[in-house]
């Protein structure tokens, strides 16, 4: 038999390019530079954590294995909460469905088609009460993937852990709650940028005093990179947002050592294995100078950036589904090695729908052998002190402050944002990156490079088309049986806090106890403040 290899399958000749994704040039050799190791990496667990924001890192306590999940009704995602926890999962991360998002109801128009599709849907207290299921709620830590209706879902986690006895002091967790990238990639806003961050400032002043362990925002850069951002645009534009909200709260009058320490930050981790180790680490130390610097900050533990990661979304390809699992376990071992506090690694049929519980239990599989079988943890930080990572650090570190600057020329954050600066340097970015794919100057196996005539497709997982109606059943049932009079006082009083200035979380979680909707709740909000 002939070993020719035909035309067909032989790689097309292209040019070397050696840089990163953020177009950061790579030379050929690293050799020792001038650093100021004392200042720029320090030792782990003290400023400015370059090498980590604890001493001992993973040899003390590993990262938190999540794995995002949530479709159809409560009862269906409660089984898979159920089936992670029982397989080693050792943190909930909640997935909402796109109605529950913007605020609305299973039963309004707006949601007709999308009930239960890219999440669970939870219209009330009663939702939450099932999703949680035979799970207390202070032995585990829950992320929740919610922005514009944060406060609502956060209340709703509130009665329902008051309503199975647990010490709301000791409840850890999650909410998503950055509302800003919202405005810049997702789409996912309902009220102007005013309102919208008096309601992140009064769950920060709230949750300092009630909620203590909570963490009351997990400023986003993976949407950001989602939309095509650079890993360095990635990371100055969620910093910058971080500083627009702690801003927003200082102004408020809230003293940053006291809500700082509830903040945290989500990032993607993409396929530039050594590139994003470096992101990792500039963003640890760049965040602390930030908050030292400018914002006077006295406590070592707000001055720590502490993050979630989950694998790239966007580099999942539908095609030759089985190399997602190879990508998947390059992005985790770089969030591993660039000291990540908790991971989510995507599943490999996610490019197709929504993970499988085979897929999702593989994914799951992959944190654990790298935790376990690796080695990798065994000492602190393995990667630091490498001329190329070193290096690689301060370039990104450099271009990242250099966006900062331009940023707080326009004014800051939120009028970048109003001024469309965000949206056309990721747009621009995202085309670079699309043209360097159809040129084949960057090779996406198995999409415009060693491709298959034919792709074997794995079992895809689908959602019932009948959630909405057993959804709007459920709705019906709930407004007969609750007290109505009750409801319209919750609602009336959650109004008049709106137009007014004092906190509005007490007043969200007496409607959400008087079993008002998630829709009725955002309603009252939007007759006050209207839409954006």
């Amino acid at each position: 038999m002939s070993t020719d290899v035909s035309k067909k399958q032989r790689p097309v000749e292209r040019k070397q390019v050696f840089e990163t994704d953020s177009g950061i040039p790579i030379e050929r050799l690293y050799l020792p530079c001038e650093l100021d190791y004392d200042a720029k990496l320090g030792e782990p667990g003290q400023y400015p954590f370059t090498r980590g924001i604890y001493p001992t890192m993973y040899r003390g306590k590993l990262w938190t294995m999540r794995q995002y999940a949530g479709f159809g009704t409560a009862e269906e995602s409660n089984k898979r909460y159920k089936y992670l926890l029982t397989h080693g999962t050792t943190g909930l991360s909640v997935a909402f469905d796109l109605p529950t998002q913007m605020g609305y109801d299973s039963d309004h128009p707006m949601a007709e088609g999308e009930v239960g599709k890219v999440g669970v849907a939870i219209d009330s207290l009663e939702d939450m009460e099932i999703l949680f299921d035979g799970i207390a709620l202070d032995t585990i830590t829950t992320s929740m993937t919610i922005n514009a209706t944060a406060a609502v879902l956060l209340c709703m986690y509130v009665a329902l852990a008051r309503k199975q006895g647990a010490d709301l002091r000791k409840l850890s967790g999650t909410i998503q709650n950055d509302i800003l990238k919202e405005y810049i990639a997702r789409g996912t806003y309902i009220y102007p940028p005013a309102p919208s961050m008096r309601l992140v400032t009064d769950t920060f002043n709230w949750c300092s005093e009630s909620l203590p362990k909570w963490n009351t925002i997990s400023i986003s850069g993976y949407h950001i990179r989602e939309a095509g951002a650079t890993a360095v645009q990635e990371l100055a534009f969620t910093l910058a947002n971080a500083i627009a909200y702690v801003q927003a709260a200082v102004d408020v009058g809230l003293d940053v050592d006291i809500f700082g320490s509830q903040l945290s930050f989500f990032f993607n981790v993409h396929n530039n294995f050594f590139e994003e180790v470096a992101k990792f680490r500039a963003a640890r130390r760049m965040w602390a100078a930030i908050m030292k610097d400018r914002f006077s900050a006295r406590k070592h533990e707000t001055m720590m950036l502490r993050f979630h990661a989950q694998t790239a979304g966007s580099t999942l390809t539908a095609q030759q589904v089985e190399n997602n699992v190879v990508r998947v376990t390059l992005q985790a071992l770089a969030a591993v090695l660039g000291g990540c506090q908790s991971l989510h690694t995507n599943s490999r049929d996610e490019a197709l729908a929504l993970p499988t519980e085979d897929a999702a239990r593989l994914a799951l599989r992959t944190q654990q052998i790298i935790a376990h079988e690796s080695g990798v943890l065994n000492t602190v930080d393995p990667l630091g002190g490498s001329y190329f990572v070193e290096q690689l650090t301060d370039e990104i570190e450099t271009k990242a402050w250099e966006y900062l600057r331009t940023i707080d020329s326009l004014g800051g954050a939120v009028k970048a944002i109003e001024q469309q600066y965000y949206q056309q340097e990721i747009a621009e970015s995202a085309y670079r990156c699309q043209q360097s794919i159809e040129q084949k100057e960057t090779i996406i196996v198995g999409v415009n490079e060693f491709v298959s005539e034919k792709d074997s497709q794995p079992p895809l997982f689908t959602i019932d088309e009948s959630v909405r109606e057993n959804q709007m059943k459920r709705l019906n049932i709930l407004k007969r049986r609750r007290d109505s009079r009750n409801v319209s006082a919750a609602i009336e009083a959650l109004k008049q806090a709106a137009k007014g200035s004092t906190n509005i979380l007490p007043c969200i979680l007496t409607c959400v106890e008087s079993y008002t909707t998630l829709g009725e709740i955002s309603n009252a909000l939007r007759s006050v403040w209207g839409e954006y």
